[in-house]
């Protein structure tokens, strides 16, 4: 199975946040790291992705 990869615009629009907001996250450890690319590429599994938003909508429901 290939894992996904996503780049931080695609990940702006399904996370509904902008990239300062994101990147704040990651520095609080509340939002999942990227994963290196190349020398100046990065960019997120999918599955981690829906993973934070699932984590989000279950601490919703509590």
């Amino acid at each position: 199975m290939t894992e996904t990869i996503l780049r931080r615009p695609d990940v702006e629009k399904r996370c509904g946040l902008s990239r300062s907001t994101i990147y704040q996250l990651m520095t609080e450890d509340a939002f999942p790291r990227p994963v290196r690319l190349g020398k100046r590429a990065v960019g997120w599994r999918e599955s981690d992705i829906a993973s934070w938003l699932d984590g989000l909508s279950s601490s919703d429901a509590a």
